[in-house]
């Protein structure tokens, strides 16, 4: 007998019977089918019902049932810290949130996912109980999420299954045992199912059909498309369609569902296309805009991190490293003494961060920041605003390494980082770097002054070490540039050049050299003798070992060869290739491998 709990957790529930059966490897039509479909083959009854899931999408299970110790099937919520093992062999703990199939007292599977260990079909099955169900997609889907324990079956349960085709699925499956197994089908079906299968009734008119998808379509095109679907439908006023829609698509249960089938079946590429008709304002990034956030990929991509610090700070902390004399404003009702009045710098605002990493066991600290800057004036009135941009780094660039020590920060890091991101600015007045002596909190022999025209737009250099003590830093280097500068200054057009429209040719050489050899002097040589189209030389190993032979090691290069104006051809390069070759053997006795 078959019972179920709740009809809510499982509709439908069936299960036939098959004795007699001699469980052996299926035959390899069926083991084919299978691994065409990715599924690996096991014996007659598991590669059975894999077979009816991939035909009828109807997911099947087969128990051994001798092994069920009992005449009795119950669908049931699991008990709380109820336990059983799935067929992978892993115990899985369960809750009431878990649908299982019992024997009447024990779980015996996981419904719609994965049957349990001891009732498996084995060599020595000789009666196998078949089960096909609709169990709640939620249920199936809440289990094998909980449980990591995705397959085949609760996938196809999760998605919804054809309720009407449960009993023929189960019945091909049974027919197909007893015929690859030479077993007997026991008569009759024990089942649990108060399910009343009918039609879906949806209408859905020519105009919304039209309308939706932007067609002019007929009657007639419309009719057709629902007849090749199978589906029954009576049309009233010639303009409104019913249409019966049967189990088989339980997807489709409104008037949206019937849209997509009519586009579906009318297809997509005939559809028309149409802008909708409003009005809009295009929009587009001012040129501040755009250099702001390619300098912020730029900064980003040489590792440093966007910081953002407050704007009103001390009036010591505010004058510190301000670029310009100004007067200072301050609010009347401050929050506290710390942030009183509007900054003139963003660096002391950055030392404030790197000094909190720091101490928080971070000493690595590359931090950048965009922000404004507010000077008064002794009219009075609003203060006059720049966008500034600073960075500050401290710490190691590079950690240690096994083949390399710490690479500490330092002068001409800092300073060769903002050189590329004032080239990549393509600005047509070249900045300079003027030492500068004059600045109280900068170290006096490693700062200088950022001007352009001959104004001084910023600074850079290293934290005066009595100032990073302050702070609890070591060497810290600081740079801050006006960027409204920058925004507004003259840039060159930038010209492209266009991609290469012949492909090239690559070349791979390994060879035996003296340990000593440098990579620069095989480099040079590999340069002189590759001829001109030679376009690229990377180094992709070095080996030294026994095989080698003391005090050699052998490297192997990749050679790139292009013409950008017409196809290699094989004789051209193969000529360059030789002559390398003889080079390397004639300047470092290479020995090519």
């Amino acid at each position: 007998s078959v019972s179920v709990e709740d009809k809510k957790d499982c509709a439908v529930y069936k299960m036939r019977v098959v004795k007699d059966v001699t469980v052996k490897e299926s035959p390899l039509w069926l083991q084919t089918r299978l691994m065409n479909s990715g599924i690996r083959p096991a014996d007659i009854v598991v590669d059975t019902t894999n077979y009816i899931m991939l035909k009828y999408g109807q997911p099947l299970h087969g128990f051994d049932y001798d092994q069920l110790n009992s005449k009795e099937i119950v669908v049931r919520r699991a008990k709380q810290e109820e336990t059983m093992y799935t067929l992978d062999g892993q115990e899985r703990q369960l809750d009431p949130e878990n649908l299982v199939i019992t024997n009447g007292k024990e779980p015996v599977a996981l419904a719609g996912v994965m049957g349990g260990l001891d009732s498996h079909i084995t060599d020595e099955t000789t009666t196998v109980a078949l089960e096909a169900a609709v169990f709640s997609p939620d249920l199936v889907r809440q289990t094998a999420r909980r449980l990591n324990l995705r397959s085949e079956s609760s996938g196809r349960f999760e998605k919804g299954i054809n309720w009407a085709t449960v009993q023929e699925a189960l019945d091909e499956a049974a027919v197909l045992i007893a015929k690859l197994g030479g077993g007997t089908i026991v008569s009759g079906t024990a089942e649990s199912n108060e399910v009343e299968l009918h039609d879906a009734v949806v209408a859905i008119t020519l105009e919304k059909i039209n309308h939706s998808l932007g067609t002019s379509l007929t009657k007639e095109e419309v009719l057709d498309v629902f007849d090749r679907l199978q589906f029954k439908v009576e049309v009233s006023n010639e303009t409104l369609f019913t249409v019966s829609v049967p189990p088989r698509r339980w997807d489709i249960s409104i008037e949206a569902d019937l849209l997509e089938e009519v586009a579906r079946i009318y297809g997509y590429d005939r559809l028309p296309s149409t802008l909708p008709v409003t009005e809009s304002t295009p929009g587009v990034l001012s040129d501040k805009l755009r250099l702001l956030r390619h300098t912020e990929r730029f900064l980003e991509g040489c590792g440093l991190s966007e910081s953002i610090s407050y704007a009103l700070t001390t009036e010591t902390e505010s004058a510190r490293f301000a670029l310009k004399e100004a007067e200072q404003i301050t609010v009347n009702w401050p929050m506290s003494k710390d942030r009183q009045t509007l900054r003139m710098n963003l660096t002391t605002g950055l030392l404030e961060h790197a000094s909190y990493n720091t101490a928080r066991n971070q000493p690595n600290v590359a931090l950048y920041e965009f922000g404004r800057v507010f000077y008064g004036t002794k009219e009075g009135g609003l203060p006059k605003e720049e966008q500034h941009l600073a960075a500050i780094m401290t710490g190691n660039h590079v950690g240690p390494a096994w083949n390399a020590a710490a690479q500490p920060v330092d002068f001409f890091l800092l300073k060769g980082i903002l050189e590329e991101l004032l080239d990549t600015y393509g600005l047509k007045d070249r900045v300079q770097f003027v030492k500068d002596t004059k600045r109280t909190d900068m170290h006096p022999g490693r700062t200088a002054r950022v001007e352009w025209k001959g104004e001084t737009i910023g600074f850079i250099g290293q934290l005066h070490p009595l100032l990073a003590k302050e702070y609890d830093l070591k060497q810290t280097y600081i740079f801050e540039i006006n960027f409204d500068v920058l925004v507004e200054a003259e840039k060159q057009e930038k010209i492209f050049s266009s991609i290469p429209r012949y492909p090239g040719s690559t070349r791979d050489i390994a060879f035996v050299v003296d340990e000593g050899t440098a990579h620069s002097d095989i480099v040079s040589v590999i340069e002189e003798n590759g001829g001109k189209w030679l376009r690229d030389i990377r180094l992709f190993d070095i080996y030294t070992g026994e095989s080698i032979g003391t005090g050699q090691k052998s490297v192997a290069y990749s050679l790139y060869f292009l013409n950008p104006e017409a196809t290699l051809v094989e004789e051209t390069v193969q000529k360059a290739f030789d002559k390398i070759k003889q080079a390397l053997e004639e300047e470092f006795q290479a020995e090519v491998r």
